[in-house]
């Protein structure tokens, strides 16, 4: 008796495990970056390039370019005369030094939080165009799972829909 409730349940636990596979089998699972194909658009790629050769952004630069060589060259010149120097030549020569440091560390978290901004309005204006292209390629592979690409430990290249998106929104936004 024990050994027929065994074989039934063996059976049991085969035939469903059977049936589970093939039921995952049936699924077409997909991977996407949505980030990655809106920020790979033509149009996010415009956006991108317009900032950046905007006067605001341009004068941030330079600044951050110029604190960041003067940083240098008072680190050069202390450098080279520090032993000639007095306490107090010492000292003032560090104040520069500590000012330029500023300086350059402020133009560049300034810029961060341009570029930051910047990404945030492109996920604005083309996330709806994103999600409409995504749900087009959804539909058109019969993906019946879709899964962000960085919540996955391993994926085929051909599971990957972030480049088909990207493509998609390009012929969307044009």
């Amino acid at each position: 008796m024990y050994n027929l409730k065994a074989v039934v349940l063996a059976l049991v636990v085969g035939f469903s495990g059977t049936v589970s596979m093939a039921a995952v089998a049936a699924e077409k699972i997909a991977v996407v970056d949505i980030a990655r194909a809106i920020f790979s658009s033509n149009l996010a790629q415009a956006r991108l390039k317009e900032a950046e050769t905007g006067a605001d952004f341009v004068a941030l630069r330079a600044k951050y370019e110029s604190s960041t060589a003067d940083l240098q060259a008072l680190a050069k010149e202390a450098e080279s005369k520090r032993m000639t120097w007095s306490q107090e030549q010492a000292l003032g020569h560090q104040k520069k030094m500590e000012y330029a440091k500023a300086d350059a560390e402020l133009a560049g978290r300034k810029i961060q939080s341009e570029q930051q901004q910047l990404q945030q309005q492109i996920m604005q204006e083309i996330g709806p165009l994103a999600q409409q292209a995504l749900q087009e390629v959804v539909q058109e592979e019969g993906v019946t799972i879709l899964l962000k690409i960085d919540s996955v430990l391993l994926a085929a290249p051909e599971s990957n829909l972030t480049a088909k998106v990207a493509d998609r929104l390009n012929k969307k936004s044009q």
